[in-house]
């Protein structure tokens, strides 16, 4: 750090490290925190992992459906490496500072996963529809080629659109001193708010980020599962109907397990700031840590076939 009598001839700052905090309140037993942390770290890696291989090496399995569960399954892996190394090295060995360009690595990686994980779940929403109101096309509609463009695009889609993101804030004079962040990891919002510059800019950019991706999922996963609703009705036999709807349980489970913490977070950043800040802390600890945790379970426990495949996996 520059000494603060230094600062008087700064027109420019930026520091050279970030401070992260922990769970506020709870310094003196992060070592025991620690422990379920790990835990559910390990969950979610394993978890995920075992999925991608259990699609891997089971040729049943290559089928649109499971090609998107593999690519969630990639998202939440690349969510859960994005917050671990800085997680766990501050409960470990409460290791607090972050390199200033780390924590902009750190936060782009972080957001870009975050895009990519509700893009997914909107793909396998899509799929859902098309398997259930034209099941007869479904093979003809998700191809390979047409699976391969779809990730792309989902990929490219959150590369762009976070990609400028640590420029905007690399732009902003940032108020000299120790910046403490909320988190053991770099949120924008959280970076931003310690800029001693305007931050319309960046404030209008991650509105759009906002809407752009996540609200637009949000509502067009709500439009299709309108529209597979309105086709499972018009089914004669009930018991088709409940075929139909019992298909989409996972997926519905995945969406409200991803979207109920982003709905969270976005709630407490607008409207919570009086609120504690181990409120904030624990939101975005729900929002970036149980859907890697949960999804795996989900899917192993309503698909058989994924079951029955990690099974196997394990058993090699």
């Amino acid at each position: 750090m520059l000494p603060s009598q230094s600062y008087v001839n700064i027109s420019f700052f930026q520091p050279p490290a970030f401070l992260m905090n922990g769970i506020p309140g709870l310094e003196a037993i992060h070592c025991w925190i620690s422990i379920p942390f790990s835990a559910m770290y390990t969950a979610a890696l394993t978890g995920n992992c075992l999925i991608l291989l259990a699609v891997r090496r089971t040729p049943s399995l290559h089928q649109p459906m499971y090609y998107f569960l593999s690519m969630l399954a990639v998202a939440d892996v690349g969510l859960t490496l994005s917050i671990l190394p800085t997680t766990l090295d501050l409960l470990w060995f409460d290791h607090r500072l972050i390199g200033f360009n780390a924590c902009l690595v750190q936060m782009f990686f972080l957001h870009s996963f975050s895009v990519m994980e509700s893009s997914v779940l909107l793909a396998m929403s899509f799929d859902g529809f098309v398997a259930i109101s034209n099941p007869l096309r479904y093979a003809a509609v998700l191809t390979n080629n047409v699976i391969i463009r779809i990730g792309l695009a989902i990929v490219v889609r959150a590369t762009v659109s976070l990609f400028p993101l640590p420029f905007l804030l690399k732009r902003l004079n940032l108020c000299p001193g120790k910046i403490p962040l909320s988190h053991s990891f770099c949120f924008h919002a959280d970076v931003m708010k310690w800029a001693c510059a305007d931050i319309t800019v960046n404030i209008f950019y991650g509105l759009y980020i906002v809407m752009s991706t996540g609200g637009i999922d949000s509502l067009l996963v709500v439009l299709f599962y309108a529209l597979i609703l309105r086709t499972v009705m018009g089914l004669a036999s009930p018991r088709e109907r409940v075929w139909a709807l019992d298909t989409c349980v996972s997926h519905i489970l995945a969406v409200l397990v991803f979207y109920a913490p982003v709905i969270g977070v976005s709630l407490t950043h607008c409207f919570g700031k009086h609120l504690p800040l181990i409120v904030h802390v624990l939101v975005a600890y729900v929002y970036l840590v149980v859907p890697p945790v949960l999804n795996p379970v989900i899917y192993s426990v309503k698909s058989k076939p994924i079951r029955e495949a990690m099974l196997r996996v394990l058993m090699m």
